[in-house]
């Protein structure tokens, strides 16, 4: 229970339906006395207090569980390093792998409870032989089938959502009111939970000392400097302070971040169109593809908010040779009929067949559909 309107509506929920229900609050913050701004952070003082109020309303018991040092190793510590390694994390997508649905469920399994219920807005179906499936919410435009993608088929089976079939959020506010919750009417929270004022560039520098280095352009002219990498995202235009203008007169975006040279690469909007992308880190949410090496239609959704899009998957081989040695690896492949934008290594590529969610990977690699000569051909 965070302390917001759906966890206390699926709380409740799960009572009526005849579940024995004890209500969790996750202590997540290293510094237990922060205190929630409007719509930004969570597992604060107040969100606990909320979620008391709420679990006592519908007579179950309470229990505030602390896994604030497991949050910082597997969550923020993590988050850190992928931003250090040039990359872009999800630490929605981290926290639900390690902490709620790992963390949290195996000491609620320890203690003998069968599942954990959330009020994550997301159905559970079960297939003819038994299987269980993870599937979109019937209300689309507030779907988070996204972030529970990293799920294991092993975590569906002990995982229960109430909120799957509502068809709105206006509508669990009304069951809230109704059932006299003073959550009812709480903004939702937004933005990254450990970052609470939205600060993320400033909050990184703190904890990853900047480093100036070049600016490049994409046939590694050195356009200007900046005072650290770590704080450039692919897709950002704004706060490049590159002097010189494009010979076009259109302005660059950040198209690579490369750590281990401490160099941020722009470029051409039109260089941001991305033809394919792949990742080592994947799993398959349920039971995997009889055969995915065979290249397979699916879609896939690379944001939270973003719209899923056709494309074709496989598990492809790869290998690499290193002094003469050669090591091979798996990847997860995706081809998007129509070029993707904004994709940066290390978010989250969620694979889907229809409403089901079949996999994800974490993002390694992409491709430019635009080759370098065809961008300078282009803007020449």
């Amino acid at each position: 229970m965070s302390g917001g309107v759906d966890s206390a509506v699926a709380a409740a929920r799960a009572v009526e339906a005849g579940h024995e229900v004890v209500g969790v609050h996750l202590a997540l913050s290293r510094m237990p006395g922060t205190l929630r701004t409007g719509s930004r952070g969570c597992c604060t003082v107040e969100d606990s207090m909320d979620a008391q109020r709420a679990a006592n309303i519908i007579g179950i018991p309470y229990y505030v569980w602390d896994f604030s040092e497991r949050f910082k190793l597997d969550v923020v510590d993590d988050f850190i390093a992928e931003y250090a390694a040039g990359r872009t994390p999800n630490p929605c997508m981290r926290c639900n792998e390690r902490i709620k649905f790992a963390a949290l469920l195996e000491k609620a399994l320890d203690l003998g409870f069968d599942a954990v219920a959330t009020g994550h807005y997301a159905t559970i179906l079960t297939d003819a032989d038994g299987n269980r499936e993870l599937h979109r919410a019937s209300a689309w435009a507030k779907d988070q089938s996204y972030v529970l993608g990293v799920l294991t088929q092993d975590q569906l089976a002990h995982s229960m959502f109430p909120l799957g079939a509502t068809p709105s959020k206006a509508e669990v506010r009304a069951e809230a009111a109704e059932r006299g919750f003073s959550v009812a009417t709480k903004p939702d929270s937004y933005d990254i939970c450990f970052i609470p004022d939205g600060d993320t560039r400033g909050w990184l520098a703190e904890r990853v000392p900047p480093a100036t280095g070049d600016i490049l352009d994409r046939d590694g002219n050195t356009l200007g400097r900046h005072e650290g990498a770590a704080a450039f995202t692919v897709g950002q235009r704004k706060g490049l302070q590159i002097g010189t203008p494009a010979a076009d007169g259109k302005p660059r975006f950040v198209l690579e971040v490369r750590p281990i040279t401490n160099t941020v690469v722009v470029g051409p909007k039109e260089a941001l169109a991305i033809k394919e992308i792949a990742g080592t880190k994947f799993t398959w949410c349920g039971v995997a593809p009889e055969h995915p090496e065979i290249a397979f239609d699916c879609d896939v959704q690379i944001r939270a908010h973003a719209d899923p899009v056709p494309a074709v998957a496989q598990l492809v081989s790869t290998s690499s040779t290193t002094d003469g040695s050669t090591t091979g690896g798996v990847e997860l492949r995706i081809l998007p009929v129509e070029p993707l934008t904004g994709v940066a290594p290390g978010q989250t590529a969620v694979v889907y067949l229809g409403t089901r969610v079949l996999g994800q990977c974490t993002i390694d690699r992409t491709v430019s559909a635009v080759p370098v000569d065809s961008a300078a051909a282009a803007h020449a």
